[in-house]
Formats: C-alpha cells, structure tokens, sequence
C-alpha cells in the first residue's frame, strides 16, 4: 500500500512538472529528438517504460503495435499497470523500448535494465533518456532547495555511468544526442531570451546538457553448436560394400603433394 501511495503521488508530480513552462520546454527538446531516433526502429512490438506526460512520445515511430507500461494507474497514455523492473512480458519478444527518464525514480535501476536485457529480442534497441548530474540542472540540484520536488528528486546518473551498466548486459551504444543547454528558470520570457544557448551548446558544449538520449542495441547471442557424440550410423557413410574415404585421401587428392609431381 505505501509503494503504490508512493507511486501515484510521484507520477502525478511528474505529470504536473511536465506541463509547467519549463517542462514544457523540455518536452519539446525531447520530443524533437524521439521523433528523429524512432522512425529508423524497426520491429513488430515497441514498449515504453513510464509515463512522464500526457504527449504521445512514440508518435513518429513507425511500430504498430506500441504500449506504455507505468506503475501507475492514472499515468496518461498507460496501457497496463506493471512494475517496470517485473514485467508481465515474454522473453525476447521487443524489438524496441524507450525509456523516458525511468532509470532515475525506480527503486531498483539495475533490475530495470535486466528486464529490458531479458525481453529484447537480439539486435533489439534501447532508447534510455536521462538528466546530466554535471550540467545547470545538476548544479542546480545539489543546491538542495528544491530537493524533494520533480525532478530534482531522482536520481541524476552520467552518460558514462549509464554506459558502464548497458555494457554489463550486452549492451552496444549506437549513439548519444545531447539536448537543453538552458537553466531551469520557470520565466517564458526569460526563457525565450537564452534561446541562443541551445545553438551554442550544441556546438561546442554537449557534455554540459541538461538531458541526453542513448541509442543502445543488444548484442546477437553466440552460441557455440555442439556436435553430437554418437557415432553416425554406417549405412550413411558407405553404399553396397565401398569403403569409407578416409580424411587425409580426401586432403590429398584436394591438395596433392608437390614432391610427387
């Protein structure tokens, strides 16, 4: 009961943050992004773990049958209600799953990521979205003063932290995009004013982003086949009395001898 209290009011905190003015800005950025990465996805099944707003993220991909599981049964846009780190799916059964800011409010980050590893078809991809600790954002967060409000109540994790965990599971990063270079002021108006900060951040200060994207996708399995020990059955390897060809007159008749020539 108190996991599920906890859960609701934090979806609903993350819900409102996105439609204040500078949620909103950030949603932009990061819809702008997502409808870049998505439509080169292909697959049958896309899953998108949480539901940090009420804007259909997945718009542009070009999956059809696309669903959102959140912990949460009021979160917008949810399809099913589920703990993200014990999915009700089968394994390798994805092809796709994009991460909106998940990885930094669930309880258990790790097992998140291992349910993605263990329900992703090989040559699936991730989509992993996330705060940058070392930019505005974070400093503005180890400040403190608003420490137990969305969003600086999560978990603010690095790309190369990120990257390190992907790594671990077999995971490949395709590539890292970079977005909103500007401080989390509320003031449209001042707002409008940094909006020369983005042309600048993305030239020459993409590490000091407030959010980042990762594309990452999972290696192939390689199994090694295992020859069977019995002995073939004899009829097999010889017809009305011939005798088997052996390996090595088979060599040499493929590659004769240069001292006999």
């Amino acid at each position: 009961m108190k996991r599920k209290q906890t859960v609701g009011k934090k979806c609903k905190e993350l819900t409102d943050w996105y439609k204040q003015p500078l949620g909103q800005r950030l949603l932009e950025a990061e819809q702008e992004l997502l409808d870049e990465v998505l439509p080169e996805l292909f697959g049958y099944h896309l899953i998108q773990l949480g539901s940090p707003t009420e804007n259909d993220l997945l718009r542009n991909s070009r999956i059809h049958h696309c669903s959102v599981i959140d912990e949460c049964p009021s979160a917008p846009r949810a399809t099913c209600c589920a703990a993200v780190d014990t999915l009700p799916i089968d394994s390798d059964s994805v092809d796709v799953v994009v991460m909106p800011h998940t990885l930094e409010y669930a309880q258990e980050p790790h097992q998140v990521l291992r349910e993605v590893d263990r329900i992703l078809i090989p040559e699936g991809h991730a989509v992993i979205m996330g705060f940058n600790p070392w930019s505005l954002w974070g400093g503005w967060r180890m400040a403190g003063k608003f420490s137990d409000n969305f969003p600086w109540n999560g978990h603010f994790r690095s790309v190369a932290r990120i990257k390190d965990w992907c790594k671990l599971l077999g995971f490949d990063t395709l590539s890292c995009h970079h977005y909103f270079y500007r401080p989390p002021i509320q003031h449209s108006g001042v707002m409008d004013k940094l909006q020369f900060m983005e042309r600048i951040g993305d030239r020459w200060q993409p590490p000091f982003a407030a959010g980042y994207m990762l594309l990452t996708r999972k290696r192939e399995s390689m199994l090694t086949p295992v020859r069977p020990s019995w002995p073939a059955p004899q009829h097999l390897l010889g017809a009305k009395g011939l005798a088997r060809p052996a390996a090595r007159d088979k060599v040499h008749y493929l590659y004769p001898n240069p001292k006999n020539d």
